[in-house]
């Protein structure tokens, strides 16, 4: 069993797909969010679209380096964090403006004192004043703060997001076809709409990441910050403190600053991207959990999907994996390790949407293509200096 499954996660959910296998799923059951006909006014041109997502266990990481340095600042992360993991996923059907956003924070009172949440609500705002800048309009709709120390050891940060959109305006998957590419965008380096460097590291395999790369002190001086019932073996078994420098090119970043950088999100990128070029785009893909193998629960038909011209992994994964000891199969399936989100169009559309990236200071490749199926269910096919690594299709 990996040391993800002993920690009581799962990258892939399975127990919880199972739960909902039999839920409806939708008009349109290969895109990346449920979409449902306009049931708010009843319009057969528009569709309701409602997603509900978190910073997840980021926000334990943002616990313990605010009690370290004092810097409340951190939390204003965590907000982007939960905002950009629910408005990406709307992204990748075509969702890109006149947004509601509600937050639902749950907190212990005990540790959690007001400034805290003040830093997050604001930090909240200001993202979205960014957002506006580029053309990308969220409404803040407020939210539910409560005080559930029963429940709660630290705090917990999510939100939901409602849109109401067109349907001739939505990317659905079911143009994906064998021929396309799948260019990557990445996930770190900095952005014309960042404010430093951002790790790549987004919001998900956080209880791996923070682990595998912190150490025992942790386990001592902070106890709250994980489940009592996990074997020692599986606690802070890294070498790093927060405030650990780690060079990173040419500068020196704490390793809490790594961890914690705000998940990028592509929402300027994918806004250009639909303004002029819609009809080359086949489908999008959010590498969020399930990492490098997302892609394959998206696909209309059983296509094998090879990415063999993937980008380096960014230094912060290999300071987890060299932590942790894991295999490659293990981090491709858990990190994005390197690019979060993958747009399938015709090769001929490439250059030009990689440009429009480059502009925005995203990297961007053509990281691999979709090829006819090989399989009954659809597979995935990995290249690099790791070797090749093979998921999903008749090995399911």
């Amino acid at each position: 069993m990996s040391l993800y499954a002993q920690r009581g996660v799962s990258a892939q959910k399975e127990e919880v797909h199972a739960a909902i296998q039999r839920l409806d799923q939708g008009i349109y059951p290969h895109a990346f969010c449920k979409i449902y006909p306009d049931h708010l006014c009843g319009d057969p041109d528009y569709v309701n679209i409602m997603h509900a997502d978190g910073a997840g266990t980021k926000s334990i990481l943002a616990y313990l380096y605010w009690k370290e340095t004092g810097d409340v600042s951190v939390w204003a992360g965590i907000a982007q964090d939960a905002v950009a993991m629910n408005l990406d996923d709307l992204l990748c059907v075509g969702v890109t403006n006149n947004i509601l956003f509600s937050s639902t924070i749950d907190r212990n009172k005990l540790r959690i004192p007001g400034e805290v949440l003040k830093s997050i609500i604001e930090g909240t705002q200001a993202f979205f004043d960014t957002l506006q800048s580029f053309g990308v309009h969220i409404h803040f709709l407020g939210g539910e703060t409560a005080d559930v120390g029963d429940l709660v050891r630290t705090i917990a940060v999510n939100g939901t997001m409602t849109a109401r959109w067109p349907k001739a305006k939505l990317v659905t998957n079911e143009k994906i076809q064998a021929g396309d590419v799948i260019i990557g965008f990445a996930s770190d380096g900095q952005t014309v709409y960042e404010n430093a460097y951002n790790s790549g590291l987004g919001s998900n395999g956080l209880t791996s990441a923070r682990h595998d790369s912190l150490s025992k002190h942790y386990a001592a001086a902070f106890p709250e910050s994980f489940e009592s019932a996990l074997s020692p073996e599986v606690v802070y078994l890294g070498k790093n403190k927060m405030t650990d420098l780690i060079r990173v090119g040419d500068a020196d970043i704490s390793m809490g600053k790594l961890l914690l950088s705000p998940t990028r999100t592509y929402a300027p990128l994918i806004n250009q991207l639909l303004a002029h070029q819609f009809q080359d785009i086949h489908g999008m893909v959010h590498c969020s959990g399930g990492g490098q193998t997302k892609c394959l629960k998206y696909m209309p038909q059983p296509f094998h999907l090879v990415k063999d011209n993937l980008f380096p992994a960014p230094p912060i994964f290999d300071l987890i994996q060299a932590n942790a000891g894991a295999d490659a199969k293990e981090m491709y399936q858990v990190f994005n390790m390197g690019h979060r989100l993958e747009v399938f169009a015709p090769a001929a559309a490439a250059p030009e949407m990689m440009d429009r990236a480059a502009a925005l200071g995203i990297g961007a490749q053509i990281v691999g293509r979709v090829e006819a199926p090989v399989s009954t269910h659809p597979s995935l096919t990995l290249s690099g200096q790791f070797g090749q690594i093979i998921y999903g299709g008749t090995q399911a």
